[in-house]
């Protein structure tokens, strides 16, 4: 924080109000300072070193795999929908292929994500990608760390629609979630607002079917992507 480096989070600014004597002011300057767009970028590179202590991650995804389960061709135009391309968004694929490894290993955080429907049924446009990509699915709900549930169309409105959620709870119990966008993303660490997320999560894991029947349905989709033409 004295470097400039983070904002750090609204307990910290609180005491710091409290150390100073300045009741409500440095949190009214640190409210509107997470609200100015120039700090998205900060907020992302914050979470990112967030998410590499996590002893356990929670996920919810409207429209797009998550991506730590996202494959090369996956992440490739995913990215470049966004409007990235050349060295850069080369960049990008290899960045969130490293982020994959979080999962991996003997030591490797639990993993939940809840993915909404539309995820597994917004294809690539490249049908083999596709395959890739389900078969990936496939196989890591085969580790024990990582978890699937596939929320149908048919659980109707929740307390989450529209919004990708991460939730990263941490060795001394704090959590902290993030939500994500196609063009921002807001890193919240106000407890009281981390709670009411989680709320709305767990009402939403309560909509979801099981893992097992999850996989099953990843399964059927795999077997619908349709042949390659040219084999």
């Amino acid at each position: 924080m004295e470097s400039g480096e983070t904002l750090g989070g609204p307990e910290v600014v609180e005491a710091l109000d409290q150390h100073y004597g300045t009741p409500g002011l440095l949190l009214a300057l640190w409210e509107l300072a997470i609200d100015d767009r120039t700090q998205f970028r900060e907020r992302y590179r914050r979470y990112m070193e967030l998410e590499a202590k996590a002893t356990s991650l929670w996920h919810f995804a409207v429209s797009v795999m998550p991506g730590l389960l996202q494959t090369p061709g996956y992440a490739r135009e995913v990215l470049s929908a966004g409007g990235l391309k050349g060295p850069e968004l080369e960049q990008q694929v290899q960045a969130r292929m490293g982020r994959r490894s979080l999962l991996e290993g003997d030591d490797a955080p639990p993993f939940r994500t809840i993915v909404s429907e539309a995820v597994l049924r917004t294809p690539l446009q490249d049908v083999g990608e596709w395959q890739q990509q389900l078969a990936y699915i496939r196989d890591a709900t085969q580790r024990g760390n990582i978890t699937l549930h596939v929320l149908p169309f048919d659980a109707g409105l929740h307390g989450l629609v529209g919004t990708d959620m991460w939730f990263l709870r941490f060795a001394d119990a704090r959590t902290v979630a993030y939500s994500e966008s196609t063009y921002r993303g807001d890193l919240i660490e106000e407890n009281a607002s981390v709670e009411r997320l989680q709320r709305a999560y767990d009402a939403l894991r309560d909509l979801a079917p099981s893992p097992a029947e999850s996989r099953k349905f990843v399964l059927r989709m795999l077997e619908e992507v349709p042949c390659d033409p040219s084999i």
